[in-house]
């Protein structure tokens, strides 16, 4: 065989605009050819993928992941991270780099891109903007950036030094690239371990007051503002990790109204439950930022449908079942995501709220592709490069964290009811995940 053709489908490709029914052939890792259903019947050179009932969209691309590797792969590989992301729709993902050591040299960015790693799909990396994430040193963008850095983050650790942020801004816009920044005043919430409220004053808890997040995040702009006020050459880019709280999104909201490049993102965990999931002192409900109370939960669910967000990505956080089986104090902060950011990006956003099913295409694979500058990727356009999802919209099924792919089994959406389930995920023109309801 020397292409894939996918047919019977409905092709959205938000890139270009693209809503109908189509079939899609593939041939030596790009997209061949887009044509009306039957097309292509004469080609007896290409393996066939009936997506009748489905829909065909450009591959689901997470900015904001943690393979764990090098270092942790007792909680995740590279391999198993990537295998439940193609399970998930997804073909590109980009690592963080708080591994062990930290990536925050060229030696170790090289080695977590290697295909000696065994990727099921693209892996691509935000390495660290300071040695060890220690938010003092910076790293060498420019090297970085020659061997595929998309950005570059502290992640975890926010860079609380302002000149240290302004300097890193300021260089990463020369390369073109933007800091993503963990918004977090640890001076707000040093000892905290979940959401500032009523449940946390319940439980007995430290609360993380909704300011550690915002007060970040209106400096960060700050600073972005001042920049393009003095370099009128440079556009700075200031990207909002895992934005949690009404107040930070109305600071962001009002940049982007003044024409500054800020961007964010949304987590699926945090548009769908509450504080109120810690229930009692569930450790698979803890992570940072924390789930916030439901007038955060529903400012930042607007802030979707306005387009305030700029893409979802799920904060893919795996640890081994021994770690988060301690006290919650104790327990480390993070979940699972690869494999129902779909599920519940069509069950909240779509069923619930309204969202267009091509607006939720456009929130995890086409505008993150824009938001690291990926511009053979997130489309369908002939000559792009052929990373698709097939998924049935309409499909509820309920997760079952045993059956995940990834290493850890640390999710808070066992159990829980799905709507649209992947079909079929190509990762340059292979297939990297079928489902057994996928006819060849």
């Amino acid at each position: 065989m020397s292409g894939l053709l996918i047919r019977n489908g409905r092709v959205v490709d938000p890139a270009n605009g693209v809503d109908e029914l189509r079939d899609v052939l593939l041939r030596e890792a790009r997209v061949a050819g887009i044509e009306k259903p039957g097309s292509f019947a004469e080609l007896r050179d290409v393996e066939v993928v009936d997506a009748k009932g489905c829909i065909v969209a450009p591959g689901f691309i997470d900015v904001h992941v943690h393979l764990r590797e090098p270092g942790q792969g007792h909680k995740e590989t590279i391999a198993s991270g990537t295998a439940a992301a193609a399970a998930g729709g997804f073909t590109t993902v980009v690592a963080m780099p708080n591994t062990t050591p930290v990536n925050d040299s060229v030696e170790v960015l090289q080695w977590m891109l290697s295909p000696d790693r065994n990727a099921a799909i693209r892996v691509l990396a935000m390495p660290a903007a300071t040695i060890g994430s220690a938010g003092e040193v910076q790293t060498d963008f420019a090297a970085l950036a020659t061997e595929g850095a998309v950005g570059f983050t502290d992640d975890g650790k926010p860079i609380l030094d302002p000149s240290i942020m302004r300097a890193a801004l300021l260089k990463a816009a020369k390369l073109g690239l933007p800091i993503s920044q963990h918004a977090e005043d640890p001076r707000f919430s040093h000892g905290a371990i979940m959401n500032h409220g009523t449940v946390a004053f319940r439980l007995g808890l430290r609360g993380y007051p909704a300011v550690a997040e915002s007060s970040i995040v209106e400096r960060d702009i700050a600073l972005v503002r001042e920049i393009a006020a003095s370099h009128p050459d440079l556009k700075p880019h200031l990207h909002v990790q895992h934005v949690s709280t009404g107040a930070a999104l109305q600071a962001i909201r009002r940049a982007k109204a003044d024409g500054l490049r800020v961007t964010c993102e949304a987590a699926p965990h945090h548009f769908t439950l509450t504080d109120e999931a810690v229930g009692d002192y569930n450790t698979n409900a803890k992570m940072n930022p924390p789930l916030r109370a439901e007038e955060d939960r529903r400012a930042l669910i607007e802030a979707i449908l306005d387009g305030t967000v700029d893409c979802i990505a799920t904060d893919h956080a795996p640890h081994a079942s021994w770690e988060k089986e301690v006290e919650f104090d104790r327990a480390p902060n993070g979940i699972t995501g690869l494999e129902t950011a779909l599920g519940l990006a069509l069950r909240v956003l779509h069923r619930q709220h309204g969202l267009t099913v091509q607006r939720v295409v456009a929130l995890m694979s086409t505008q993150p592709a824009q938001l690291i500058g990926l511009s053979d990727r997130g489309t369908l356009r002939v000559g792009a490069e052929a990373d698709i999802v097939v998924f049935d919209p309409t499909a509820e099924w309920n997760f079952e964290a045993s059956h995940s792919r990834s290493k850890s089994k640390n999710t808070p959406f066992d159990g829980a009811e799905m709507l649209g389930r992947v079909r079929a995920t190509i990762c340059s023109g292979r297939i990297v995940y079928r489902a057994r309801s996928v006819a060849s």
